[in-house]
């Protein structure tokens, strides 16, 4: 039996591989009781921020138990959505940056790759669930024990020789599979270039992230953009990889091995006039793929203004146009964030008396 398991995992291992993994490791299903307790302590401290995905239920995405009842081991795959940056968009006026792993849906192949491992051990005889980007199972968490890569102090798993540019998922079965390796240790050892970098000091101290600073968090949250964190967004509608992009391991990764070029879909900026502009079912076609609050359009629209009012022209016929449209929206979440956006762009003269980048409703001058 312990040969026939061992044989299994190198099979699954291979599988991995060929589907397109750039890392497989398998970790005995146990509960995760120091990340429990980590997410307890940080959620009690108010560091999630509010975040649900993480931190809305840890007693669940702690325990494979919870998602495969009887699970014995985890497969766990990480898959690289690393490439080059794209040329320059095409089209004229303002652009809002995406994070990388949004610039296409880099979780859709880890799934069917995962797929491809689990089909083997149901094959064989045993359940197995996929899990990917799914609050059912902490994925950074899985990868450490699985021995792909250790924590940083970004908070992001890092692959020895490899960096972080990688997505996370895991396979939960009940076959009681031998465990790869041991867990990768600290490869960042006094370097804390990422700290600073974080434009909003959300990583205070390492490998604890403060929710309520992180702007790629923000720009997921409901209601408000806060007001002192618009300037240290700029440009950014999706996401924020300050912090990985001034990470060592992954500048050694590049220059070792240059990422693949950018596909033809990727979208590393989206132009902002056009966001602002387009219908709630357009927007949900076009950036669906993102996680927005609610699936609520209003969102998109919010932090695109934000962005436009970081790198704007307050000159530009086309963003005075979008500004003037959202400056009378019904939204009054909308019209607060034109009024900032306009005031910051040197066009107070759209809102008149009253803009603070609340939510009162502007005066606007009559078109």
């Amino acid at each position: 039996m312990v040969a026939a398991l061992s044989f299994l995992a190198g099979e699954l291992h291979a599988a991995g591989l060929r589907a397109g993994l750039d890392a497989v490791g398998v970790a005995p299903a146990d509960p995760f009781v120091a990340t429990r307790r980590d997410l307890d302590e940080r959620k009690a401290a108010g560091l999630h921020g509010g975040m649900h995905f993480t931190y809305g239920n840890p007693a669940r995405s702690t325990d494979p138990d919870q998602a495969l009842p009887g699970a014995r081991s985890l497969v766990v795959g990480a898959r690289s959505y690393r490439r080059a940056d794209p040329d320059p968009h095409p089209w004229p006026g303002p652009a809002g940056a995406v994070a990388r792993y949004s610039w296409d849906d880099a979780y859709a192949p880890l799934r069917t790759a995962l797929g491809e491992v689990a089909g083997l051990l149901r094959a064989a005889g045993w359940r197995a669930r996929v899990l990917a980007d799914d609050n059912a199972l902490v994925d950074r968490a899985a990868a450490h024990r699985a021995g792909i890569g250790w924590y940083g102090k970004n908070t992001n798993l890092l692959l020895p020789g490899r960096g972080s540019w990688f997505v996370l998922g895991s396979v939960v079965t009940d076959a009681p599979l031998p465990p790869a390796v041991a867990p990768v240790e600290d490869g960042c050892g006094t370097c804390t270039r990422c700290l600073p970098a974080c434009p909003t000091g959300a990583l205070i101290a390492p490998g604890v992230l403060d929710a309520r600073r992180c702007l790629a968090w923000l720009l997921q949250a409901d209601g408000d953009f806060p007001v002192e964190h618009r300037e240290a967004l700029g440009g950014r509608v999706y996401g924020c990889d300050e912090c990985q992009e001034v990470c060592p391991p992954n500048r050694s990764a590049d220059r070792r091995r240059p990422p693949p070029p950018a596909q033809e879909h990727d979208e590393a900026t989206v132009p902002l006039v056009d966001l602002l502009e387009a219908s709630d079912d357009e927007l949900l076609d076009r950036y669906g793929r993102w996680y927005i609050p609610r699936r609520q359009p209003r969102y998109l629209r919010r932090n695109a203004l934000v962005a436009l009012g970081n790198v704007g022209d307050g000159a530009d016929p086309d963003v005075v146009r979008v500004l003037q449209r959202a400056l009378r929206s019904d939204d009054p979440m909308l019209r607060g964030h034109a009024a900032w956006a306009a005031t910051r762009l040197g066009r107070a003269d759209l809102v008149g008396a009253g803009a603070d980048g609340g939510t009162r409703t502007p005066r606007v001058t009559p078109q």
